[in-house]
């Protein structure tokens, strides 16, 4: 887990101010290797976290690129820490996300790209997300 000095660091980084709803949220992220729903982020916050305030968070550490969304092939929107090359408005989205069938997780694959698609000319793609399924490495090893 990252020091507090740290998160600190790195909420200033992204002109965010180091609020305690805010710490604890960074915490939660920068502790988990894979992608959280809102509720699961939640259950790990202190009790009585104010959901609007937790919502608005997860909203300005998108936009600051902190965070990004990770679609799971269902409507439940889950967060992943981005990767270093993300920023404010523009993330890094030309990596894998994968979905182990046993445990449900879903995991950011950094070091596996997006294979190039060529569309037909009629049509202009604004988003791109990538998710394979099958078990991870936790799961197959029994861990």
């Amino acid at each position: 887990m990252p020091t507090a000095a740290r998160i600190d660091q790195l909420l200033t980084q992204h002109a965010l101010r180091p609020t305690p709803v805010r710490r604890a949220v960074l915490g939660v992220m920068a502790d988990t290797p894979f992608a959280l729903s809102v509720g699961e982020i939640e259950r790990q916050l202190a009790a009585g976290t104010d959901r609007v305030t937790l919502y608005r968070t997860l909203k300005s550490f998108e936009e600051q690129g902190l965070l990004h969304r990770v679609m799971d092939g269902t409507d439940t929107i889950r967060y992943a820490a981005c990767s270093i090359e993300c920023s404010a408005g523009a993330h890094f989205d030309n990596h894998v996300h994968f979905r182990c069938t046993v445990c449900q997780r879903i995991y950011c694959l950094y070091q596996v790209a997006v294979p190039a698609v060529v569309l037909p000319r009629s049509f202009e793609a604004h988003t791109r997300e990538y998710l394979l399924g099958g078990v991870c490495g936790t799961c197959q090893s029994g861990d």
